[in-house]
């Protein structure tokens, strides 16, 4: 059954395209940190290993959030790392580097995801796209908000 929601099948697809990059950046900095919580070590172990557990919580939920956007909007979600590779903007940790190394990298990541919604936005509003840019709006606060924790642990270093 066609998809008759006010916005053109042409810009549903530029839109969850941005989405999809979005779904890539996000699901990277979920298995980032999932691998930081797992491998931190050091004074801050039991601090940093509940904070990087909260935050990959929060991150396998937005994920389902985003890919159920791009399905509302009539298109599959990519559900392939290769996929995530090739379209995130934030590149994976194959090693164990120093807590504080971790801390920088997910500041970084965090705040790639930001950018990352925030480049949808003139699509969305040019055709009016609220539920997106709804959506946007609450990853790009939880984003902004985890990185500027995430930065406070490096204050005076």
């Amino acid at each position: 059954m066609a998809i008759d929601i006010g916005i053109s099948e042409e810009d549903r697809k530029s839109i969850v395209d941005g989405l999809s990059r979005l779904l890539s950046d996000t699901y990277v900095l979920y298995l980032k940190t999932h691998n930081f919580h797992w491998n931190v070590t050091g004074p801050q172990f039991r601090t940093l290993h509940l904070m990087f557990e909260e935050q990959y919580n929060e991150l396998a939920l937005a994920v389902d959030s985003i890919a159920e956007r791009i399905r509302a909007l009539g298109f599959p979600a990519p559900g392939a790392y290769s996929i995530y590779a090739r379209l995130s903007s934030i590149k994976e940790e194959e090693g164990v580097p120093s807590a504080e190394n971790m801390i920088k990298q997910l500041v970084d990541g965090q705040e790639a995801v930001t950018r990352t919604a925030r480049g949808i936005f003139p699509l969305l509003d040019k055709v009016s796209d609220e539920p997106t840019a709804d959506l946007l709006t609450q990853r790009m606060q939880i984003h902004e908000k985890t990185a500027w924790m995430l930065r406070s642990l490096l204050e005076g270093k």
